[in-house]
């Protein structure tokens, strides 16, 4: 899996209910009265009782509800207050109808509508994707749902897949995302552009296992491709940079796609594509970069594969071999140059761009990958900007000095703002000791990546700084199990400036139509893409001159 924080989901038929035979007492009621609401965890009601107290949706604790062998004839949509209820047991009663609203109650493991009178189900029970047991036996149920039903090898999962296929989609889309001006663009003979960055999620990893809430139609690719392009074509940013790209839509969908709309692009996908037949690979994703083709013009690319660097800079470290050389995320750069004409001035200054964009290993269990691969990634690109520089004229000091270049750095980094990650990006310097290595020993094979041994930290040379300020987007990443920012765009501070950048979604229109995480059918990827608008100042312009180097231009 790509980008997940949250621990790997257990297979639905793993639930075991956590009390099969249970064994109570009958507390006194001036007992119950005294004893706190949030210390009742399971409850049972007996008495053949036709209606439920509006205080039992108080009981926001209980995970565990026996509401069998009464004469209900119908359940209030309150119940789905209860956020916490794992199993819950209405069966034989008098049910005519189940509240829409229980298709909320995602904690929802277990559900008993056998022996009652229901003719049909809402769609709602089918965003119920943690459930695997719903029991609908002795119900005078018709149509499609019977038809599954009776089926021999029907599975819970069978039902709500086809109740959620038929949910009635929302009509309204999401308003547009606001744009937020951070300052205003100067008159000067600068560039301005615009750059997106944007996890599009790889079909193969858009499964029903995975994104149980979202309709099967709505995470097919050829439904999804189609609103990702959409996506792209509607901010039309000069750059954009990609993650999660598989390897036959790159070149069969987006790079034609794009081409139509002024775009060339560069790809990689991971190195497990190298281990594979031609079949194979077409599925592998990787990491894009487009640029738009009457602004920019591609120099260089640069590949870097993190399990390579690993193994290269292992010096014995079984850390290293086990943790960070088995993973096989890249990172990929682009250095491009801009035309004549893209300054305001329409002078015919051209100068380079380095565009960096990578993806991060997800599992939250390896912080310490996550740190160092984003370290090999740095050391890498400080490695390929020597290598420009010492071919070009610039003045022997400049030389060592990385950041002549100006550094447009994006990527799915799959680490929150407080992470290692973040703070070496930001600050240039992260401790040795910093808990994220989580005491695997690294320290002597990492000994090239900054100034360890005496300064007891790794650091980095860029000055770069995030574009999105802390609290403007308060996720990038919306699932239902994590949401929180992981998609970062970092830019050199010397060289640009943020003018405006994208703001976050309309979280009311999430909450008003109950969207507890994406993909959706109006929302195609479980990432929201980022989006600035940055403006690069004149600096001491470099190209590409013939046959041999690259001449600096004053």
């Amino acid at each position: 899996m790509s980008k997940r924080l949250p621990p790997k989901k257990k297979d639905r038929n793993q639930y075991v209910h956590p009390n099969p035979r249970r064994i109570y007492c009958i507390m006194p009621a001036e007992e119950a009265a005294k004893r706190p609401k949030e210390e009742f965890t399971e409850l049972e009601i007996i008495g053949n009782v036709s209606r439920l107290s509006s205080s039992l949706w108080q009981m926001t604790s209980l995970t565990s509800l026996y509401l069998n062998n009464n004469s209900l004839t119908s359940i209030p949509g309150e119940i789905s207050l209860l956020v916490n209820l794992a199993h819950l047991n209405v069966s034989c009663n008098k049910l005519r109808s189940i509240p829409p609203e229980m298709g909320d109650m995602q904690s929802l493991r277990e559900l008993l509508l056998n022996h009652n009178k229901l003719v049909s189900l809402p769609t709602q029970l089918g965003k119920l994707f943690k459930l695997c047991k719903l029991e609908l036996s002795g119900n005078p149920l018709g149509g499609r749902i019977m038809e599954i039903i009776n089926r021999p090898s029907c599975r819970t999962e069978d039902i709500l897949s086809y109740l959620i296929d038929h949910l009635p989609v929302p009509s309204s889309h999401p308003p547009q995302r606001p744009w937020i001006i951070m300052n205003e663009q100067e008159l000067t003979s600068s560039c301005s552009f615009t750059v997106m960055c944007y996890n599009i999620l790889c079909d193969k990893y858009a499964t029903r296992q995975m994104y149980g809430y979202c309709p099967n139609w709505a995470l097919d690719w050829s439904y999804r491709k189609k609103n990702i392009l959409q996506e792209l074509l509607h901010y039309k940013a000069d750059i954009i940079s990609l993650q999660e790209v598989e390897t036959e839509q790159f070149y069969r969908y987006f790079k034609p796609e794009l081409k139509k709309e002024g775009y060339d692009g560069i790809f990689s996908p991971k190195s497990r594509a190298k281990t594979m037949s031609e079949n194979e690979r077409k599925h592998v994703d990787g990491c894009a970069i487009f640029f738009k083709t009457d602004k920019f013009t591609l120099v260089k690319d640069h590949l870097m594969e993190f399990n390579q660097l690993a193994m290269a800079n292992a010096e014995g470290s079984d850390d290293m071999l086990n943790r960070v050389m088995t993973k096989d995320n890249i990172g990929l750069a682009a250095l491009l140059q801009t035309k004549p004409g893209a300054y305001r001035d329409d002078t015919d200054m051209s100068q380079l761009l380095l565009v960096c964009t990578a993806h991060i290993h997800w599992d939250p269990e390896y912080s310490d990958v996550k740190l160092i691969q984003t370290m090999m990634l740095m050391h890498e690109m400080k490695t390929f900007v020597d290598d420009i520089l010492q071919k070009s004229n610039v003045p022997v000091p400049q030389k060592g000095d990385p950041n002549v270049i100006p550094l447009l750095l994006c990527g799915d980094f799959n680490s929150l703002p407080d992470s290692g990650v973040i703070e070496y990006l930001s600050s240039g310097r992260v401790s040795v000791s910093h808990c994220d290595f989580k005491e695997f020993v690294y320290k002597d094979c990492l000994s090239k990546f900054g100034n360890a041994a005496k300064t007891n930290e790794f650091t980095h040379p860029f000055q770069i700084s995030r574009a999105y300020n802390d609290g403007v987007m308060p996720f990038t990443n919306y699932s239902y199990d994590f949401k929180g920012v992981i998609d970062y765009i970092f830019y050199s501070k010397l060289h640009m400036s943020v003018l405006g950048v994208l703001g976050p979604i309309d979280s009311n229109w999430l909450e008003e139509n109950r969207i507890h995480g994406c993909p959706h059918p109006h929302v195609p990827s479980d990432h929201f893409p980022i989006v600035v608008e940055l403006q690069l100042n004149p600096t001491l312009p470099i190209q590409l001159s013939p046959p041999n180097g690259l001449v600096l231009h004053r």
